[in-house]
């Protein structure tokens, strides 16, 4: 038993219940998103600028919409997923904790939104513009749209999931699982990474580069902070408890 009282077997029943709720939304904001695919279509394509595309195969332009129709719908359902997740590990946690996981939960999905739209709004104009000016009058710019929407995509996602460092460090500094030292200490093999993606992601300029380190090194010291602040508010606590 745990200690909410459930048995494992009604543990399990209750994440199968779960899963499926979390399913059957993803698939229904999919298929909304699916019905307003050439909306979405054109939101994708305007940072390309003049760009012609082009598909290949009959069936090509086709799973180009659905992709686009799964990652509208994924966006669309994560306040769902994330709701069910924090419901499910709610129970086994102490009360004190639901709260954080609870900010988690909600900034978590702000930051992930954010970091869409900084990418999409600053970093893809800048590297869809670069990518395009290499045509010359020999080789001309027709992007296949499945490329396209692939390389945007993957854009948009990383960008989204690297602004939930702050959520992720305040999670793992609540549950004792790093500390703000440790951050401190992994300054600077941190600053080489964001470095190094910088560019292997972006078009080889200073300026598009830096607009991906930027945020990410001003990302990680507002996590080094949350961290301290997390940090020194439970040592404060241990103390008073002494």
């Amino acid at each position: 038993m745990n200690e909410e009282g459930l048995t494992l077997v009604e543990h399990l029943t209750e994440l199968r219940k779960r899963i499926i709720i979390v399913i059957v939304s993803l698939l229904g904001a999919t298929g909304v998103a699916f019905y307003f695919v050439d909306e979405i279509q054109n939101l994708m394509i305007r940072p390309s600028g003049e760009v012609d595309f082009i598909y290949l195969s009959p069936p090509e332009l086709l799973m180009a919409h659905i992709k686009l129709a799964l990652m509208a719908g994924l966006i669309g359902a994560l306040p769902i997923i994330f709701y069910h997740l924090w419901a499910f590990i709610v129970p086994g946690i102490e009360k004190k904790q639901k709260f954080f996981l609870f900010l988690s939960v909600f900034f978590g999905t702000f930051f992930f939104v954010g970091g869409i739209v900084f990418a999409y709004i600053l970093i893809l104009p800048l590297s869809l513009d670069f990518f395009a000016g290499m045509a010359s009058e020999q080789v001309q710019a027709l992007f296949s749209f499945t490329n396209y929407i692939g390389f945007v995509t993957s854009i948009l996602l990383a960008f989204g999931l690297a602004f939930e460092l702050p959520m992720v460090v305040l999670l793992l500094t609540k549950f004792n699982l790093v500390q703000p030292k440790a951050l401190r200490r992994a300054r600077k093999f941190v600053f080489l990474v964001v470095v190094v993606l910088s560019a292997f992601l972006t078009p080889p300029d200073i300026i598009s580069q830096a607009l991906l380190a930027g945020p990410m090194m001003i990302l990680f010291e507002l996590s080094v902070l949350i961290s301290s602040i997390i940090y020194r508010k439970k040592e404060k606590a241990k103390d008073e408890e002494e």
